[in-house]
This record gives C-alpha cells, sequence and structure tokens, in this order.
C-alpha cells in the first residue's frame, strides 16, 4: 500500500502542466543527498483513489496533471493508480521514480510522463544538463526524452 506525506501544486515538475505533485513515502531508494529523507519513512496517510479525489476537490479544475512522487517500493500500485488518473479522472498521470531503470513490465501505456534516475548530488536534478536523471513523455508507447526542457 502506497502513503503519502503531503501534496501541493506545482509548475515546474512537468513541463506544460499544472500539477498536483503527490510526495510518497517509504522511499527505498535512499539516494545520498536526498532532499527528503523524512520520505524514506513508513509515514503519512493511505494513498488511494478516494485521497486523490480529496486532494483534487481542493483546486476545482486547475489541475491538468496528477504526478506520483515516488512509489518505487509498490509499482503496481503507482501503475494502477496512473490508470485511475487517466481514465476516470481525465487528467494526465506522471511518475518520478528514483530509480536508474523503469521495472520489467511496467505497461507504459499508463502514463503521460515518466522520471528516471536517482539523484546523485555532483550530477544535479534535471536543470543540470550533465544530470542522469530523465524526464520522458510517453508518446504512442514509447518514451520521448523531454530532459532538455528543464535546461536554460
Amino acid at each position: 500500500m502506497l502513503k503519502y506525506y503531503n501534496f501541493d501544486i506545482v509548475f515546474q515538475e512537468i513541463p506544460d502542466e499544472v500539477t498536483l505533485a503527490v510526495n510518497i513515502t517509504g522511499c527505498p531508494c535512499h539516494c545520498p543527498g536526498c532532499h527528503s529523507p523524512h520520505l524514506w519513512e513508513d509515514i503519512g496517510e493511505p494513498l488511494d483513489e478516494a485521497a486523490l479525489r480529496s486532494m483534487l476537490a481542493t483546486y476545482s479544475g486547475e489541475v491538468t496533471c496528477i504526478c506520483l512522487m515516488g512509489g518505487d517500493a509498490d509499482t503496481q500500485a503507482v501503475e494502477r493508480l496512473c490508470t485511475f488518473i487517466r481514465k476516470d479522472l481525465g487528467l494526465h498521470s506522471a511518475w518520478w521514480s528514483g530509480r536508474a531503470d523503469l521495472p520489467e513490465g511496467l505497461d507504459l501505456a499508463r502514463f503521460d510522463y515518466v522520471k528516471t534516475g536517482p539523484y546523485i548530488e555532483s550530477l544535479g536534478g534535471l536543470k543540470n544538463p550533465k544530470t542522469n536523471q530523465r524526464l520522458y513523455r510517453v508518446a504512442e508507447g514509447a518514451l520521448e526524452d523531454i530532459t532538455y526542457r528543464f535546461w536554460k
């Protein structure tokens, strides 16, 4: 079961989207230099369809995308929620994974965006052209690297 710590409206995580970013706890990645090590802990409230609907009620029609920030400990739950986001809520779905590679068998059709890569402090985040992290737009079952959109 996924749990979340908090959520917020963000404008920089996914280009061209008004995104509800949901910070998921229980992260197994434990990246050195992580800006949110409290998310490694098994804390927070259950994250399910009802919780997502409740979060959205606050932002009545303003959100175009929901981004699950983490969830690497239960990728099947991430896939299920992203399907719900796309089909039932009619919004774009995004997943930020801290893993270098996507799990084998992941159904890309459930996602509009996927970010991969552990945080490596010396390489920086997506805004650094030297980063190991990548943000992909999912188009017709293929991954289109759009990381360059963060570089100025």
